[in-house]
Parts: C-alpha cells; structure tokens; sequence
C-alpha cells in the first residue's frame, strides 16, 4: 500500500466516491462490508454505482489480523476529496495512537462537509479527531466503558445499531456494520434498492432493536425458546389488516402479556411500534416504486387514510410522502427505468408475498 495521490480520478460528479481508511490491523469482516455493499457494480439498480477506494491512512504493508495484505493507489489526498469517507474498525494500538495525517484528514474532510462515517472501533478516530464532540455515536458494546471515559465530551449510547448526526455517522460492531452501509444505500437511493442489495447479500435489510440484545448471552431457557420470525412474517403479509397485540400473540400461542415481554426483550420495542414502522417501510417502497396515489398507500400498509399515514409517515421519516416521492423519484430520473425499477418492484412484492 502506498500513500500517493491517485492520478486517475473520475470527472466531478460522475460517481459518488466512497473513500475508505485503512490502518494496518483493521478488521477483515467490518472492511469487507463496505467493500461487499459499494465496490460491488451495481448498475443494474442505480447508473453509476458508487466508486469505492481503498486509502492507505499509514504506509504499508498493511494487513489485516488474518494476514490478508492489502495494496491500494489511494491514500489520505484521495480520501478527503472523496463524498463520503468511512474509518474502517482499527486495532487497539491505533486507537491509543490514531496517525496524526488521517486525524488531519478527518477534520479536513469534515470541515468540506463530506459524509464521514465510522464503522465499529473506527469511531475512535473520529473521536480523537474530534468530530463526534457533543455529539451522539456509538461503537462496539463491549467498548462502552472504555469509550465513554476516553471521550467524555461524547454523547455515547451503547444501546444502538447505529446513530446519525448530521454528515457524522458511527455504527456499533461487526453485524451492525452491514445495517450501517445499507442505511447508507436506503438514504441515497431509497428503501427499495437498499432491500434489494440487502436480498443479494442474504441479509435482513433492516433490523429492528438495537445492539444491547447482544450485550449479554441469553440464559440457557431462552435460547431453547423459537424465535419470533414466523409471527413477524405473518404480520408482514398482512400490514394492511387491522393488527393488534393480541392477534400476534395469538398466531405465536403465546399469552399477550408473554409476548409482548419476549417482543421487547428481543427487538428491543413493542409489537404495536414495530408494526408501525413496517407499514412506514412498506409504504416507501410504494411511494418509490408505484404511482398510486397516496390515499391508496395509505389503504395498502394499514393507516387507513391519507391523514393517517402523513402523521405517522411524518414523525418516522420527517417528511411527508409526497416530499418523499419527489425526491427519490427525481434521484433515479435519467436512469434505465426498467434496469433500476424491476429489481425495486419485485422487492416491494416480495414483502407483501412472504
């Protein structure tokens, strides 16, 4: 790996760059994951795909703990240029002793209003650099305390996936990763496309909860206990039916009081908010990828009327669904409407089939 600029960059505006730094020691899986969701071609759904680049935030040879070297042209010139720059989880020894050149870098790219992200341990470094100053973030849970105590001024919360603060954006470890770099695709293109990256890496394309489910090992009983998934995708293929607590716990044979504990305590939030928020994630693959009017999707996902589903659609989104329609309707005009809306629409009938 080397540190030079690369002479060979796209023309302003073609792609969007996704820059990501890379220390020596970084976590294979957290730096395959944004690898795997955007330098990947995708163009089948959107043209362009993103433009991903590896950058070298120290010199090299920088490997990975499983021995894995890696070689790049980009480096910290390239990295600040990029629209969204991403901190791959770093070792221990680079969160003690961050290079002072990516800190650098970091402020810099912040201060061009760049989208940065963190994944997992890289929100050390943002830290350091001081981005995340009065600010909510999150990292891996079993770095809470020692997180919280170097970074007093940073607003931690232990319990999240993920969190967004404005350009700033820091994700919890591992799995939550992969939530972080599909909220990414969901913002920048919609739900529908993101769904649909999520299918092909066989993922959930939206988990719910947060990441204190996975704080603690669940106690020999419960791990016997079935999941929940068969009630969820019941419920799922009948949003637009009146639902309620009961008739959930009904389908799963358990009490309404036991399963609205064992909801909680496994997604982390009650059945009725739950159900909520698939209707609010049904109706935007609607929006997105149909021109039915939004009195009908308010029909289709369960809210009954247009007033219903801009009051909840609203409090969850910030915006209404005609803005919503608008502004992804207008990033995908000048696309293939048949390569980027066939994939969006199967995945939006594949939700309402299962």
């Amino acid at each position: 790996m080397k540190n030079g600029t690369s002479s060979s960059r796209p023309a302003a505006g073609r792609r969007h760059v996704v820059a990501v730094a890379v220390t020596d020691g970084a976590a294979t899986f957290e730096l395959a994951v944004p690898c795997e969701v955007f330098g990947i071609d995708r163009s089948d759904l959107v043209d362009p795909w993103y433009e991903l680049r590896l950058c070298a935030a120290e010199p090299g040879p920088l490997r990975t703990p499983s021995g894995l070297t890696l070689s790049t042209p980009y480096g910290l010139d390239d990295l600040v240029e990029a629209d969204t720059v991403v901190v791959a989880a770093c070792s221990r020894r680079v969160q003690l002793d961050p290079p002072p050149g990516l800190l650098a870098a970091l402020r810099t790219a912040h201060a061009r209003g760049r989208r940065i992200v963190s994944l997992c341990s890289g929100a050390y470094l943002l830290a350091a650099a001081g981005l995340l100053d009065g600010r909510r973030a999150t990292t891996h849970w079993m770095s809470a305390v020692d997180f919280a105590h170097r970074f007093p001024r940073v607003a931690y919360d232990p319990s999240v996936l993920y969190t967004e603060d404005g350009t700033l954006l820091t994700s919890a470890g591992t799995g939550a990763v992969i939530d972080t770099c599909l909220h990414l695709v969901r913002h920048d293109h919609g739900s529908a496309v993101a769904n649909e990256v999520a299918r092909r890496m066989v993922v959930p394309p939206h988990r719910e909860g947060g990441q204190r489910q996975y704080a603690a090992p669940l106690p020999p009983r419960a791990r016997r206990e079935e999941g929940l998934g068969p009630v969820l995708d019941w419920a799922r293929r009948r949003l637009h039916e009146p639902l309620t607590v009961a008739g959930l716990a009904r389908e799963a044979h358990l009490s309404e009081r036991t399963f609205a504990r064992r909801f909680r305590d496994t997604l982390g939030t009650t059945p009725l908010q739950w159900i909520l928020q698939e209707r609010v994630r049904l109706a935007q693959e609607l929006l997105e990828t149909t021109d039915d009017p939004v009195e009908s999707v308010a029909r289709r996902t369960g809210f009954g009327n247009a007033a219903n589903l801009r009051r909840h659609f609203g409090r969850l989104t910030t915006v209404s669904p005609r803005t919503y329609r608008h502004v992804f309707r207008h990033r995908s005009a000048g696309q293939d409407a048949g390569a980027s809306s066939r994939p969006a629409a199967s995945a939006a009938s594949a939700d309402r089939g299962r």
